[in-house]
């Protein structure tokens, strides 16, 4: 028995390809791409059509087979993995529903490598326009609340050690500078994706007088890749969205660590509703932070998938093959399943995680987080240089926990004998200006400089990433009408075509 794909091949597949290559491609792509080969096979039967490369009989009558298909689904259809991957499958059924001879002809001037690459960015895009949006909902709830916050203090950390106070709104706000990022290389991937490779064939073109354009238009592109090579050699698009994803996580995962921490009762900075924890089968104490650890699991597993995707790419030739452009491509999709689940976890957290405006603003207090701005104030105030400073008020802080003294009680005299030590002179700092810079509220008040904590300032950022989200999502709105608007125009042209004149029934399968 031969191939029943190709004449060329003598011998059937091999029991163990069809079970461990064809059968897993075949259940992992049909369903998940059968819309797309519906849109791409229309476009493609319009385009030959008023090229002329199709009669009308022939065009209509191949419109009527696969606007039955399209309309049946794809459970309709008969898969074997013998035929070897879902183009065969979807094939081998419009010719049961038309004929041998014309269920062939709709393959004129294409290549399964060029319908394959079309397919894949058709995914991306779609992918793309949902993260992204789900990426700004993220940024727009963690806006929300750090306006709500923007005047709830509590220690900013370096090195996981008190530094400098800060606020819980000041901080989702810089998150959401990062994500603002994150969208922005989204939106990059959504660029380099959008071109059609349609029509590059294998790797060459073809000598039918086709139109790019025509169909580039229909599938909702801004126009056609201009190498034929290039459009099936390449899938640059997926490593570039993989490679945006794993950032957008290790982003996420960073937050994700520092709820982690600061829920603790050790920190007891942030509490979790029920909703969102689990328990222990065991310690009937326990309310666990499930999401979180779930959230960092999940990181790994995108930097794995992207690791993957670069791995299966490297060192194949540039031109189409079965690893550069299939095996490459399949962790790319589940990547974005994962950033999708992820991100909807993400927002939950950003939404229903509650600061201890208490517990913060007294951890501020006496952690010594505020004593910079004592250092700041010799400068001002005593003349001294900031080195300088930097050891006397480093000396008042070994003072104050070797006494077990809070950073709050720390007192004009002990700042004043160190400075004494230190400079070789007086100095007479009052309890007023001491006072001010131990409080964190006016510490965080004063930092007015540009991207500082005051309340102020992060109010105003607020509404300038509100900006810039408006901004973004206008682009996603904009790339998913253009889309509908396509689906539209193909949908009036398929419409067009079948009407101009009726073809023979089409047969049943």
């Amino acid at each position: 028995m031969e191939s029943k794909v190709s004449s060329r091949l003598k011998q059937p597949l091999a029991a163990e390809v069809l079970q461990h290559i064809f059968l897993p491609r075949l259940n992992r792509e049909f369903f998940a791409n059968f819309e797309m080969l519906n849109q791409i096979n229309l476009a493609h039967l319009v385009m030959l059509h008023e090229q002329g490369i199709l009669d009308r009989d022939a065009s209509i009558r191949l419109a009527e087979g696969l606007r039955k298909m399209q309309a049946d689904g794809p459970d309709t259809v008969e898969l074997d993995p013998a035929r070897e991957e879902a183009y065969f499958n979807y094939e081998a059924h419009l010719i049961k529903l038309v004929g041998q001879e014309l269920g062939g002809r709709l393959h004129t001037a294409r290549s399964r490598n060029d319908i394959g690459a079309t397919i894949d960015r058709i995914r991306a895009r779609d992918f793309i326009a949902r993260i992204a949006t789900a990426l700004m909902d993220v940024a727009d709830a963690a806006l929300t609340q750090a306006g709500r916050y923007a005047d709830c203090v509590m220690p900013g950390y370096t090195h996981m050690q008190a530094a400098q106070p800060i606020t819980y709104g000041y901080y989702l706000s810089a998150l959401v500078d990062a994500w603002l990022r994150d969208a922005d290389r989204l939106l990059h991937a959504l660029d380099t994706t959008d071109a059609s490779p349609l029509g590059a064939c294998a790797l060459a073109g073809t000598s039918f007088p086709i139109d790019r354009e025509a169909t580039s238009a229909m599938l909702g592109f801004s126009g056609p890749l201009p190498s034929a090579l290039d459009s099936v050699a390449s899938r640059d698009f997926a490593l570039e969205l993989s490679a945006a994803l794993s950032i957008m996580m290790i982003t996420s995962s960073r937050m994700v660590q520092d709820f982690y921490i600061w829920s603790t009762p050790e920190f007891g900075l942030l509490s979790f509703p029920d909703s969102i924890a689990s328990t222990s089968s065991i310690m009937p104490q326990k309310k666990n932070p499930a999401v979180l650890e779930y959230l960092r699991g999940k990181t790994g597993h995108l930097i794995g998938l992207t690791s993957a995707a670069f791995a299966t790419v490297k060192s194949t030739h540039f031109t189409h093959s079965g690893d550069s452009s299939r095996e490459s491509t399949r962790t790319c999709w589940e990547a974005c399943e994962e950033a999708l689940r992820s991100l909807a976890l993400i927002q939950l957290l950003v939404e229903r995680v509650e600061p201890n405006r208490a517990r913060m603003a007294a951890r501020a207090a006496e952690d010594f987080s505020t004593v910079t701005d004592l250092a700041d104030l010799l400068v001002r105030k005593a003349d001294a240089s900031f080195r300088d400073a930097h050891h006397i008020i480093g000396a008042v802080v070994r003072q104050a926990l070797e006494a077990g003294i809070p950073a709050k009680d720390i007192t004009p005299e002990m700042v004043n004998a160190a400075a004494a030590q230190q400079l070789g002179r007086q100095v007479a700092l009052c309890e007023t200006d001491i006072r001010a810079c131990l409080d964190p509220v006016r510490n965080v008040a004063a930092r007015q400089s540009f991207g500082g904590p005051a309340p102020d300032l992060v109010l105003g950022r607020i509404d300038q990433q509100k900006a810039q989200l408006t901004g973004k999502r206008s682009v996603i709105a904009r790339t998913v009408q253009r889309v509908a608007d396509a689906q539209d125009l193909l949908r009036q042209r398929v419409q067009t075509l079948v009407s101009s004149e009726p073809g023979p029934a089409v047969r049943q399968a």
